[in-house]
């Protein structure tokens, strides 16, 4: 069963309103496929759907993943199939440490439970891995974060879970030119042939680094071009000019 997700025809409405417009798009095992828009496109809203978010209401079409549609499937059950959504604009967390989130994460996801002393050699090994202090360990989840260190963290995260696919949602957001090299050279790292990446970009920063398989682009809630990494080089020259005419 290949970890590939497939979307087809896939309308949506929040409160009333269509949002998403017929789309179709496909990220096949081992790919890592570049989503690209400008501001307000839909780029954001798809990636919540993916991952199950209930404030949205798909009105027809399919989102399959494993061959299974996930459509009926809650958030948690498309975490347990493998599924994984960095966010946009990760929330802090007064209180909950670095190191426990991602453990009880890390537990909620596997049948065979780790102790803590193995998940802090885990977790130290991922840190150095992504150049992370490993001070963050015992700081709260994101609370008093730079853009970049959320990241770092979004990454470090990824890399802990270990998911088959992972959406990454403005990942280049807030982050600086040092941070952004650390978190593609971490999500290169990562990939294999079984991994597969939806990359959701605004800009073309983080492309520079990390080579899409395919791109799409989405404007209005449709896609309205598709193609090779070269793509992603003339949005970057010529803009979404042509798209919004």
């Amino acid at each position: 069963m290949k970890n590939e997700l497939i979307i087809k025809d896939l309308f949506v409405n929040i409160d009333g309103k269509e949002i998403i417009k017929g789309v179709n798009l496909e990220v096949k095992e081992g790919e890592i496929v570049a989503l690209m828009g400008p501001n307000g496109s839909g780029k954001s809203t798809l990636a919540n759907i993916i991952m199950g978010n209930p404030k949205y209401q798909v009105t027809s079409g399919k989102i399959l993943y494993k061959d299974k549609n996930i459509l009926d499937l809650k958030v948690d059950e498309r975490a347990k199939l493998g599924l994984f959504l960095s966010f946009q604009y990760p929330t802090e967390v007064s209180g909950v440490s670095l190191t426990n989130f991602l453990r009880t994460a890390y537990n909620s996801l596997n049948e065979n439970k780790i102790s803590l002393l193995d998940f802090k050699k885990l977790l130290e090994e991922k840190m150095t891995l992504l150049k992370i202090d490993k001070s963050f360990m015992t700081r709260y989840l994101n609370e008093g974060f730079s853009g970049g260190e959320k990241k770092r963290a979004e990454i470090l995260q990824l890399a802990i879970l270990n998911p088959k696919f992972a959406i990454l949602d403005e990942t280049d957001s807030g982050a600086d030119v040092d941070s952004l090299k650390v978190i593609a050279n971490g999500i290169n790292s990562l990939k294999n042939k079984e991994k597969s990446f939806l990359l959701i970009t605004h800009y073309n920063r983080i492309l520079r680094y990390i080579k899409p398989d395919r791109v799409y682009v989405m404007v209005n809630g449709k896609i309205v071009d598709e193609g090779g990494a070269k793509l992603a080089d003339e949005v970057e020259e010529k803009g979404y000019k042509k798209y919004l005419q």
